[in-house]
């Protein structure tokens, strides 16, 4: 296991402070605010703690409400709104500077037998042929690339990136297949596989909404941030072995974008959904 995912796990590992409360830290770079997926992922383990472990979570659904301060702890208090027969709710607030940053609320449910469908994953090639994004953005760039690019979860973009697609007008896309997977093999953690891939979730999506027109968060120009963000968990999944996330924008307008992704194992099988809204704001070029 390498230093970056010992670092991204640490983060996760939430301190108990009192009955149904938490607290978490950011990583030690600075950076202007907090990362969306750590305080997503880090809310989801405030929630979960509080849940049976024979209860798996099935969604979530999460509004980001101001940025969060990267250089103090983050608060989460977790209220127990129900624990029924079949479903448990939780409601989680994330507070710093005696304000909510964050809420999310997740359901819980006991997995019960029923009917069973599912879309087919892409067509894409296997991650083994597919470049990492590390290594595309290094040649494309001429040099190391930011550290945002430096991760514990393994990137790689069977299509154009954005950096790519703002050079090329051909390449603009409104859809993102991207192969993922933290590198390194985990504990087996149900709720550990949820929040990281929760945290993973957030760090390509909005690029669909990028792509659509030669954009690019490295391009000086253009600045964003998510909105709002829900999950739905269908089946089991292991974040260390590799996921296709398939992302499309159907929709921009307004300075928002609206982006859907898929989740699916190597073997095919779709286990999670995504959808969010994020902010998009670019200046336009002289």
């Amino acid at each position: 296991m390498g230093k970056a995912l010992d670092r991204l796990l640490d983060l996760l590992d939430l301190e108990q402070i009192e009955v149904n409360i938490f607290r978490g830290r950011s990583p030690e770079e600075r950076v202007q605010r907090v990362f969306g997926g750590q305080v997503a992922g880090q809310a989801l383990v405030a929630a979960g703690r509080t849940v049976p472990a024979d209860r798996p979570v099935h969604s979530l659904h999460a509004y980001f409400i101001r940025p969060g301060d990267p250089a103090v702890p983050i608060v989460y208090l977790v209220d127990r709104v129900r624990d029924g027969r079949s479903f448990t709710t939780r409601r989680v607030s994330a507070v710093q500077h005696g304000e909510a940053i964050f809420t999310l609320s997740a359901s819980f449910h006991h997995e019960e037998p029923g009917p069973e469908h599912a879309d087919p994953m892409p067509d894409v090639p296997p991650p083994d042929a597919v470049e990492r994004n590390w290594d595309r953005m290094a040649r494309l760039l001429g040099k190391t690339p930011p550290s945002v690019f430096d991760n514990p979860v393994d990137l790689r973009s069977v299509g154009p990136m954005s950096g790519e697609a703002a050079r090329d007008p051909s390449l603009r896309t409104t859809r993102n297949l991207i192969w993922l997977r933290v590198d390194g093999e985990l504990p087996d953690d149900p709720l550990l596989h949820v929040c990281l891939m929760t945290y993973a979730s957030d760090m390509t999506l909005l690029d669909s909404v990028l792509l659509g027109h030669g954009l690019s968060w490295l391009d000086g120009r253009t600045s964003g941030a998510s909105l709002d963000h829900a999950m739905w968990f269908h089946r089991p999944f292991r974040a260390d072995r590799w996921l296709l996330y398939a992302q499309e924008s159907p929709v921009a307008s307004g300075a928002r974008g609206l982006a859907t992704g898929q989740v699916f194992t190597a073997e095919g099988e779709l286990v999670v959904s995504v959808v969010q809204e994020g902010l998009i704001r670019a200046i336009p070029p002289r």
